[in-house]
């Protein structure tokens, strides 16, 4: 057992050099609408998304040159907003980061991504997550399972509807948790002129990035996993996926501004979110690479009596800057560049638009993002 340990993390620590030595290359740079929100930590967002700017904010991300425009599922339905970014843009690509899986039907879930992706021109990707148990069962009022083999079986009913209705062959798909036999003309969309939409999952655990692997076109990651964890404890597992593209993305912890006084306020809030991160056990196997599983223990403590402030006061400057990208705009893409570019394929990023010159400044960030010196 011990030889096999260590030639399990000799294997991984090879696969981290190979990467390393490979890693020189363009990184695929990511935003979310509301376009430049900021982390507001452990409070409310100061505004949510404004639909008038819908239109204007997607405009804006398509001329910058950003590879991919991203719509949580919080308070607004992604596809929705979504279709209105889509009839504003010509190139980007626009993409669910998540879709919450297990609160819908197979069927409901690829109907509207194929509706998404014709009304974007093919453009469209499916990002999708489990969600935790208490929000399935107690916010959706849905039943819940193992969420790894259920994950596959969902991913395979919704690949089945697809190619059913793109071949307009019968629908068939049987497994553990979907047997989908039924095609009516009256609910069967017509084929697309289109590729095939990608999915990619949303992942914190080894588990669901080895689902991943398995069966989708990338993974999303939570900001929760650090350059550490990717790269010892994720990345090895990549080492069972087949041939194709496969894409890890990732929306890092970001402290950044213009200048010194506002980053200042910007590590405080991140050091909040991190601290909140910390002390949720969901997250806990992202930090123990980092030997911090009593500090989780002791957040958690401290979170049940909403000790919040203490809690901050536990997330030290190193710790700090170890999960999190801490950064002046000028020297923000370098620094992520150095930290991740040799295990991630897309970074999502953005800063305040205020002017025509944060603008300009949010352009060459994309730009150096994308170079590979």
């Amino acid at each position: 057992m011990e030889h096999f340990l260590i030639l399990s993390h000799l294997d991984g620590l090879l696969i981290y050099l190979l990467s390393l030595i490979l890693g020189q290359r363009k990184l695929k740079v990511e935003t979310l609408l509301p376009l430049g929100k900021l982390d507001p930590g452990l409070k409310a967002p100061d505004a949510g998304l404004e639909y008038g700017s819908i239109a204007s904010d997607a405009q804006l991300v398509d001329r910058l040159g950003y590879h991919s425009l991203l719509m949580e599922e919080t308070k607004d339905d992604p596809f929705q907003i979504l279709s209105l970014a889509a009839s504003q843009t010509s190139k980007v690509k626009l993409g669910t980061s998540v879709a919450i899986a297990f609160a819908r039907s197979p069927f409901t879930l690829a109907q509207s991504a194929w509706t998404a992706h014709k009304i974007s021109g093919g453009r469209f990707e499916l990002g999708v997550g489990s969600q935790v148990k208490g929000h399935i069962r107690r916010r959706h009022g849905m039943q819940w399972h193992p969420p790894g083999p259920w994950m596959k079986d969902y991913v395979g009913a919704l690949r089945a509807i697809w190619r059913s209705w793109q071949n307009e062959e019968p629908l068939e798909y049987e497994s553990k948790h979907y047997n989908l036999n039924l095609n009516v003309p009256l609910f069967t969309p017509s084929p697309m002129d289109h590729a095939p939409i990608p999915i990619h999952l949303a992942a914190v655990n080894p588990g669901m990035f080895e689902v991943a692997c398995e069966i989708a076109e990338g993974v999303r990651l939570h900001p929760v996993c650090g350059v550490k964890y990717i790269s010892e404890v994720l990345i090895p597992r990549k080492k069972n996926r087949g041939t194709g593209e496969f894409e890890v993305c990732l929306k890092p912890l970001v402290a950044t501004a213009q200048d010194e006084e506002g980053l200042v306020a910007r590590k405080e809030v991140a050091r909040q979110r991190l601290a909140f991160y910390l002390s949720t056990p969901a997250y806990a196997r992202a930090f123990e690479v980092y030997q911090l599983q009593d500090l989780c223990q002791q957040m958690n403590q401290l979170s049940r009596t909403n000790q919040w402030s203490e809690m901050s006061k536990l997330v030290s400057d190193e710790l700090l800057e170890e999960i999190v990208i801490v950064a002046l705009y000028d020297e923000l893409a370098s620094k992520i560049k150095d930290r991740f570019r040799s295990v991630l394929d897309r970074i999502e990023v953005s800063i305040p638009i205020n002017d025509r010159q944060d603008e300009e400044v949010l352009s060459q960030i994309i730009v150096d993002l994308r170079t590979t010196k």
